[in-house]
């Protein structure tokens, strides 16, 4: 049962002390004037006003919750904050009434949420206020806010209680809000260059379009499986050969795996495909969408994420997949290139070594582990291993190649690419090949779309493609440590009643 702390009870006898007193603790049909901004905005001007009668003349209806409240008497200072800014309220027996004034004296709290008829005018310690005239009470708060001074410490708390997060800290609002504006940025950054968005089913028949386990649900009518959207790859392809020349989709994917300070699992990305281009072209396009949300949200060319400074002021860098691991990871070439030295050195340096990889398995265990944490400014790593990227098109100077990238940032993934593969017969046998991997102890590898073969087989002109993870774009953006961060409702671990 809820509300049931002794609070809570007084609180509700106060809801309940109001109605005997013919006031609607929820009333309905309340409007306002105009936001606390734009009140202050408004009547800026009496600040100028000479001598010591500094207030307008007008009087405006504003609304916030009350975040302090301080009675002396006769009188009553007190806070409200809305969405984006709060204001001091100053009220009294006089101006208010004796009638409302003594039920608002006892049954106002912190928490509730009001509406406030007034004036502007300047206290005699210079604050600017609302001298109110009327206070209605719009919604009565029964749960108790936590104390002003210390806010809601219990992170994990935060997170389960987002609204009171938000209640509690004006920031909170602000990264969202900020959020909001960045998905927003991107959106128009893709429809400006021709880009049309689309929706791409939930629900698929087969888990494909990246390397993770899915979430498994099932559709009762059908009576069948149906797996929730790893990645909308597939999909977005399959409208490319349909004639859609320049496509994007941002949604929410789900991956059942683990959770930490990057992985949630439902997340938002967006994708995009864009036909007669290549991941050269699509390189040049990531650069751009970096410098117009740079631009966008006021941010310097040179950000701080996680105690490290990134450098966006210079062109990315490109550095090829193998070179990397060379020039970046300290190994030798005659390591990275052989497949019983890359087991011998992971083992020699004790990370999991599974003989069952082929070479450019391990060559991504290299990678991750001597390579990625060093990648702090923008870089572009470049054709990848053939064997790890099984929707990319194969280069035609080195059939063991993959003409992908994936863009690092601040130590992290953040973007993967590639020329589209679009010979059938070269997909069927990469599929093919997954299961074999797959039955070798990749739980993660892709399965057989037999459509989507039959769907390259009606020609997919050249592509290119892209998936970039929003979650951890807004992250960096806003210097966030945690993705949980960043979700408004993340994922969490049932409390012991939830079970």
């Amino acid at each position: 049962m809820i509300f049931e702390n002794e609070q809570e009870v007084t609180r509700l006898a106060k809801a309940d002390e109001l109605r005997s007193m013919g006031v609607n603790p929820y009333p309905h049909f309340l409007k306002k004037d105009m936001s606390i901004s734009e009140f202050k905005n408004k009547f800026a001007y009496i600040k100028d006003i000479e001598g010591d009668e500094k207030k307008a003349d007008e009087e405006v209806t504003i609304s916030g919750r009350l975040k302090l409240k301080r009675v002396a008497g006769k009188s009553t200072f007190a806070n409200m904050e809305d969405e984006n800014d709060n204001i001091q309220i100053y009220y009294s027996l006089g101006s208010i009434g004796e009638e409302d004034y003594t039920k608002f004296k006892k049954n106002l709290e912190v928490g509730d949420v009001i509406l406030v008829t007034g004036y502007a005018f300047i206290t005699k310690t210079g604050e600017f206020s609302i001298h109110a005239s009327k206070i209605v009470l719009a919604s009565k708060a029964i749960s108790p806010l936590p104390e002003k001074f210390h806010g809601l410490t219990d992170v994990e708390m935060r997170y389960r209680q987002r609204y009171l997060d938000m209640i509690m800290d004006s920031d909170v609002r602000s990264d969202f809000a900020k959020r909001s504006l960045i998905v927003s940025t991107i959106r128009r950054f893709f429809e400006d260059r021709g880009f049309l968005e689309v929706e791409t089913p939930m629900m698929h028949p087969i888990a494909g379009g990246a390397n993770a386990k899915p979430f498994i649900t099932h559709h009762n009518a059908l009576d069948v499986d149906r797996y929730l959207k790893i990645a909308p790859e597939l999909y977005l392809k399959r409208l490319v050969v349909g004639g859609m020349e320049a496509v994007f989709e941002m949604n929410r994917c789900f991956r059942n795996e683990g959770m930490d300070l990057t992985h949630n699992p439902e997340f938002t990305s967006i994708e995009f495909y864009w036909a007669w281009h290549d991941y050269f072209e699509v390189m040049d396009l990531t650069e751009e969408l970096f410098a117009t949300l740079l631009d966008k949200l006021n941010l310097p060319k040179i950000i701080e994420f996680d105690g490290k400074m990134i450098d966006f002021s210079k062109p990315f860098a490109r550095v090829n997949y193998i070179d990397a691991i060379v020039e970046i990871g300290g190994i030798s070439r005659d390591i990275a290139t052989n497949k019983e030295k890359i087991l011998a050195k992971l083992k020699e340096d004790k990370f999991e070594a599974n003989d069952k990889l082929d070479l450019g398995h391990l060559q991504a265990e290299l990678f991750d582990n001597y390579v990625e944490d060093k990648l702090i400014n923008p870089t572009f790593i470049v054709d990848f291993p053939i064997s790890i990227s099984p929707l990319s098109r194969r280069s035609d100077a080195d059939s063991n190649v993959a003409e992908r990238f994936e863009l690092f940032i601040a130590g992290r993934e953040l973007a993967n690419a590639f020329n589209e593969l679009n010979d059938p017969i070269d997909q069927y046998g990469r599929f093919k090949a997954q299961i074999d991997a797959k039955n070798a102890g990749d739980d993660e590898a892709h399965e057989m779309d037999e459509d989507y073969c039959q769907a390259l087989g009606y020609a997919m002109p050249p592509t290119a493609g892209w998936g970039l993870g929003v979650d951890r774009l807004v992250m960096l953006l806003l210097n966030k440590k945690s993705i949980r961060d960043v979700i408004l409702f993340p994922a969490m671990k049932p409390l012991k009643n939830e079970n």
